[in-house]
């Protein structure tokens, strides 16, 4: 069974009754973040039943120790944490004597959390009667705003039902925390300073290794009824590494005391002294003031939602879990800081560590291509670019020369720093989806200038990696590629993996061909990049060989690539003959009996059908789908939206829709089981290829926009916006007619189901 607790809204996420056994989900389902910071929806009050803390910096991490029984040579030394940052929320609360606590209240009634997306605010209340007696009514809001993006506002309001009330509340800053997946239980933070000024404080605390400076800031200001007192706070609490302050009010029956909380952080990434910054940061946010603050936020994410929406009519379960996904992927990463990526957890969670997975270049960036102007892909591949040095030094570790690179599998400043090695050094395909997202952020923008830049020498590293990667097979006459892991990890250390050999392949050719078209038309760019990585004309032609004589293996009785060599020697029992008490089979069987296994994690033959698709004819996609696809247990959050890309391809609609729903509501819903661990970012963005590639058929071919509309039964009609080369279209399909309408200065041709139609600036076409 799924989880089925949120509330089905059309803009928001809600959750009514209060339920210890899902506190750690919420925690996940409702976290916030504003691209430089997030955190989990903890309680701001203490609470003292199960809970996972989690608030995170963007940028900031910790070298964590590898830890594994046998040391293999090439192993990274570290794994990169994503740290659990300082807690600035907190706001501890005693009410005639007795903590707050609602684990141990005698009832909590009235209970609700909800996330509205469409202003990026996040509100709590429940009605609580305490061990004392005591009755009250509370209501918490809490955003992080997007304009004044190193400050998190809290107003926590407490309404007394019953008598008069003494009421104390004890804002805190804590850099005392630690990770929960900590390799060697050592503490990531070591602190440095401690200061607090009239209402304000401050705690400084440094990573040890990386050393990264954060000061946590906090300002206070009480009211009763609306209007702020003059109280002042009196220090409950000063350690090394934390301060607590303590405001006591009393209040009459039936009134409401309330705290407003300003917090957040300020980085060495961005200030020299991170002490003075905060002090401003602070002085900026009372100068405009909560309630202007709270009017900013709703117009910055109005902003963000006016292009990147997407709107569902007739099915509030689907509208929800599209903008589920849109809403987490703006709150994860805004791109705006070029050193900044997108980790697969966000600011929801610590598991998997890193901050950029090869996620980033197959998913994410046609989100954010489309969705925001072209700069915003364009630092996603500066990123990989900036990080070029670190790449070839992490192939050099593994015995390679002569510039080759290899990406990392995860990473934070370009080191490997995965490290499991059946990923890290067998799941090679991750540098062909960084060759991918150059080619398709060409396609897509038409901006050539990247490549001769910075993208050509990327693909070079790459095109060389593959070439040594290659092994000549004089049993097969061809090139093979031995020991690989494929998209899907269900198989490690398999020989000719399809989709690793067919990415090899096209990347040689791929930068071939770059590299001619620099020659002829950027000489100045060419000369340079040719003296710098010293290559030649008999370097190119043997990479030639390779790709040109690359192995594919293929069964000729199923008339399909082979997921790889070994495919058809496993017992092939399709998904739907599995018993269901098996699923899912990576928490019910051993690591043994899944590689022996026939079942795929996600799409990994499909993947290079989904990637080169014009490569192949429909009925090869269909071929490969029918073969592939009924032995794919997706449980990895990257499967769904691929499949339901290419069922809507191939006009599955019941098919392509039931994909959607699962990638869309896939953490909503909690499918996999682990959503208290955090949220799936990355998938999200496949959530939105889903609808824009799969229901709505939008590809780019010859510089213009096609289009292939269809739409479920479920749905009355759906639309969304593409920012294509500085134009923004808008396309709304219904079940029976396309709408096309222009926000730019000159018409564009698009082609809808193969016909060219010519869309005018501000004038409705309708197909």
């Amino acid at each position: 069974m799924n989880q089925d607790y949120i509330k089905p809204d059309n803009w928001s996420i809600i959750e009514e009754g209060f339920d210890a056994e899902r506190v750690k989900s919420s925690e996940s389902l409702f976290s916030i973040g504003n691209g430089a910071m997030g955190q989990r929806a903890n309680f701001e009050e203490y609470y003292s039943g199960k809970t996972f803390q989690g608030s995170y910096i963007a940028g900031i991490y910790y070298p964590d120790k590898t830890k594994v029984g046998w040391w293999k040579n090439g192993y990274p030394e570290y794994f990169a944490k994503v740290l659990n940052a300082p807690n600035w929320i907190g706001i501890n609360i005693e009410i005639n004597g007795e903590n707050l606590d609602l684990a141990k209240c005698v009832s909590v009634s009235n209970f609700k959390r909800e996330l509205n997306m469409k202003e990026g605010i996040y509100y709590r209340s429940f009605n609580a009667k305490m061990q004392n007696g005591l009755e009250i009514a509370v209501k918490v809001t809490r955003f992080l705003s997007l304009d004044l993006d190193e400050v998190g506002v809290i107003n926590y309001e407490i309404t007394i039902l019953n008598s008069d009330a003494k009421i104390v509340f004890k804002p805190y800053v804590d850099a005392g925390v630690h990770n929960e997946d900590a390799n060697w239980e050592e503490k990531f933070w070591e602190p440095i300073s401690v200061e607090n000024l009239s209402h304000e404080a401050f705690v400084t605390a440094r990573t040890f290794k990386t050393h990264f400076t954060a000061t946590t800031f906090m300002q206070n200001t009480i009211l009763v009824n609306g209007s702020a007192q003059n109280i002042n706070p009196v220090i409950s609490e000063k350690t090394a590494d934390k301060i607590a302050f303590s405001y006591e009010v009393s209040v009459g029956k039936g009134q409401t005391a309330s705290i407003q909380k300003l917090g957040g952080y300020t980085i060495s990434m961005n200030h020299e002294n991170t002490v003075e910054a905060a002090k401003k940061a602070i002085e900026k946010a009372k100068h405009i003031g909560y309630n202007q603050l709270l009017e900013d936020q709703k117009t910055a994410w109005a902003k963000i939602w006016e292009m990147s929406d997407i709107t569902i009519d007739g099915d509030v379960k689907a509208q929800q879990g599209i903008r589920f996904n849109i809403f987490q992927l703006n709150q994860t990463y805004l791109g705006k800081d070029s050193r900044l990526n997108i980790g697969p957890k966000g600011f929801t969670g610590e598991k998997y560590g890193g901050s950029t997975y090869w996620d980033t270049e197959a998913y994410c960036i046609p989100f954010y291509m489309a969705t925001k102007d072209q700069q915003v892909a364009r630092n996603l591949l500066a990123y990989r670019y900036n990080q070029l040095d670190k790449a070839i030094e992490n192939a050099g570790k593994l015995g390679f020369t002569n510039g080759a690179a290899l990406y990392p599998m995860v990473t934070m400043n370009g080191e490997e720093c995965h490290n499991e090695w059946e990923i890290t050094f067998e799941e090679i395909h991750r540098n062909g989806a960084i060759a991918f997202a150059i080619f398709n952020y060409h396609r897509f923008t038409g901006d050539y200038s990247y490549i001769p830049e910075k993208g050509l020498e990327v693909l070079i590293g790459i095109a060389r990696f593959w070439h040594q990667r290659a092994t000549y097979s004089t049993y097969r006459n061809q090139y093979v590629i031995l020991g690989v892991t494929g998209p899907n990890e269900y198989e490690n250390n398999v020989n000719n993996n399809f989709y690793t050999n067919y990415l090899a392949k096209w990347c040689i050719d791929y930068t071939i061909e770059q590299i001619n078209k620099v020659q002829n038309e950027y000489s100045g760019d060419y000369s340079r990049i040719m003296s710098k990585v010293n290559l030649d004309d008999v370097e190119i032609s043997h990479w030639k060989a390779v790709a040109d004589n690359m192995y594919f293996p293929y069964s000729e009785e199923h008339d399909v690539y082979l997921q790889q060599d070994g495919f058809l020697d496993k017992e092939l029992v399709k998904v739907h003959d599995l018993d269901k008490s098996q699923r899912p089979i990576n928490q019910k069987w051993s690591w043994d009996r899944i590689l022996r296994s026939p079942y795929i994690k996600q799409a990994d033959t499909l993947q290079g059908f989904y990637f080169f698709e014009d490569h192949f004819s429909k009925e090869q996609l269909e071929k490969h789908f029918d073969f592939y696809e009924p032995f794919t247990v997706h449980e990895s959050s990257l499967s769904p939206c691929v499949h339901s890309i290419q069922a809507a391809t191939l006009g599955r609609m019941e098919q392509a829709y039931t994909f959607y729903l699962r990638t869309s509501r896939l953490d909503l819903d909690d499918y996999n089981k682990e959503v208290e661990e955090g949220l799936h970012i990355t998938s999200m963005a496949g959530t939105w290829m889903s609808i824009v590639e799969g229901f709505g058929g939008m590809r780019v071919k010859n510089n213009a926009l096609h289009f292939e509309p269809r739409i479920p039964k479920e749905w009355d009609g759906y639309s969304f916006k593409i920012n294509f080369r500085n134009q923004i279209l808008k396309v709304a399909v219904q079940q029976n007619e396309t709408n096309f309408s222009l926000e730019g200065e000159t018409a564009i041709p698009v082609f809808v189901n193969g016909k060219e139609v010519l869309v005018e600036p501000n004038s409705l076409v309708t197909v």
